[in-house]
């Protein structure tokens, strides 16, 4: 029995069924996260160090580490980036 494959998105998000504007958010959201977790494992810092660095409370951060990306936001990811001392850049191209 064959399958055929289909060439895969640019975007995790958009192969799961995710309308193009909400991918693209996810996809942002998971790149800054993923960020913030490398920062706070390369410091090797407790949830309790991360959370006072980043003004929040230690759940926050569990929440962090954890990966629930629907609890987050761009602009408190961007902000928690900026604490940590992480300067965030925007490139905007064209979609394929």
């Amino acid at each position: 029995m064959k399958t055929a494959a289909t060439r895969p998105n640019a975007s995790v998000f958009r192969d799961l069924g995710f309308p193009p504007a909400e991918a693209e958010n996810l996809r942002i959201r998971a790149a800054m996260m993923n960020a913030l977790i490398a920062e706070i494992e390369k410091r090797g810092l407790t949830q309790a160090q991360a959370a006072k660095l980043l003004g929040v409370t230690q759940p926050r951060i569990s929440d962090l580490m954890r990966g629930r990306l629907h609890l987050f936001s761009i602009d408190a990811l961007v902000n928690f980036l900026s604490a940590a001392g992480l300067r965030v850049s925007l490139r905007v191209s064209r979609a394929a």
